[in-house]
């Protein structure tokens, strides 16, 4: 064996080793979900509804947390009807419906093992029209909101030594996307509120996991917000939303959450596209600008005073959006209670 080859085989066998001990100190983190408690925010459609039937799967206690009472009902009906299931009309941004909510979880199951804070609005549209109010709502529901669970949760949590908590994002809080202004900002902030908890949170055996999908099949631009030319705005956005290769299910993108958070792994990006533009990104940001201002005169312009008044994306549709285009969407709307 020549001296090149033995140094490849010594290469090769600490790698080894080094995967193997990283994989022994994940192993060593696993959790079961039997009988944990999970609250999951936005629970009561898309992803959120989709990790709490994976959950439920799983022998977990949920609470669903949502605005909507008729939605959340409908969710409940969805899940199986031996499973554990609190469901809780909580606005997230207000800190006294927090604050409630889990007073009332704690005392029902007197422990929160799990958070995932889930629950997410989009506003799409040239930035002549949007305003602070679209920039306030975002910023409380993604930012805030999230910092209201973490508060009520994490007391409890340090009691016990122990507790998991997934913060959603998106890949829109690592590289911004134009005509998604407020919603990039206030996922840029979870980020860093997710992040910056993690290393303090984590000697009181609080794992904190940062996920950050790409684009993902849940059905979620029906509700989705959308100004300027309405029309051609949820177009660009559905028919993105339902590319088959750029794209992840809403049930596959939730096996992954739900095994980073039963390891405690630190950050999860999903996608391939989106884990190849975060590199990108990272390694030369004055191209990925470029591109990005590229892309944005591909996007429709502002509309005038009516690009001002908002529409959610079921009532901008047109020929393109009601065709095999957006087929995969309409059908993940069908089964996530979207529609």
């Amino acid at each position: 064996m020549t001296r090149q080859q033995r140094l490849m085989v010594t290469l090769g066998a600490g790698a080894a080793a080094l995967f193997g001990v990283q994989r022994a100190l994940r192993n060593r983190h696993a959790i079961s979900f039997e009988g944990r408690v999970v609250v999951i925010t936005g629970g009561s459609r898309g992803l959120g509804l989709v990790l709490a039937r994976q959950l439920a799967a799983e022998g977990a206690r949920l609470c669903l947390l949502a605005r909507d009472t008729e939605e959340l009902e409908r969710a409940r009906a969805q899940l199986p009807a031996d499973a554990e299931v609190m469901t809780l009309r909580c606005d997230i941004r207000r800190r006294a419906d927090v604050r409630l909510a889990i007073d009332r979880v704690l005392d029902k199951w007197t422990a929160v093992d799990v958070l995932i804070n889930n629950a997410g609005v989009i506003q799409v549209g040239p930035l002549e029209h949007m305003t602070t109010t679209d920039f306030e709502n975002a910023m409380a529901t993604h930012f805030w909101g999230p910092l209201h669970l973490m508060f009520e949760c994490v007391p409890s949590m340090r009691r016990r030594e122990f507790g998991r908590i997934v913060n959603i994002s998106s890949i829109g809080g690592k590289m911004a996307v134009p005509h998604l202004a407020p919603y990039c900002a206030s996922k840029f902030a979870l980020v860093g509120l997710s992040d910056s908890v993690r290393a303090e949170l984590d000697q009181y055996g609080i794992r904190v996991t940062t996920v950050c999908p790409g684009l993902m099949r849940t059905g979620s631009p029906l509700n989705a917000d959308f100004k300027g030319q309405h029309e051609q705005e949820y177009a660009w956005f559905a028919i993105s939303d339902s590319l088959p290769v750029v794209t992840i299910s809403a049930e596959r993108a939730a096996k992954q959450i739900v095994e980073a958070c039963r390891y405690g792994d630190p950050e999860l990006t999903i996608t391939v596209p989106a884990k190849l533009a975060t590199r990108i990104y990272h390694v030369a940001p004055a191209s990925m600008a470029r591109a990005m201002a590229v892309a944005n005169r591909m996007l429709p312009g502002p509309n005038g005073t009516a690009g001002d008044r908002q529409r959610r994306g079921r009532d901008s549709q047109s020929r393109w959006t009601e065709s095999f285009a957006t087929a995969l969407t309409a059908r993940a709307a069908q089964a996530n209670n979207e529609v």
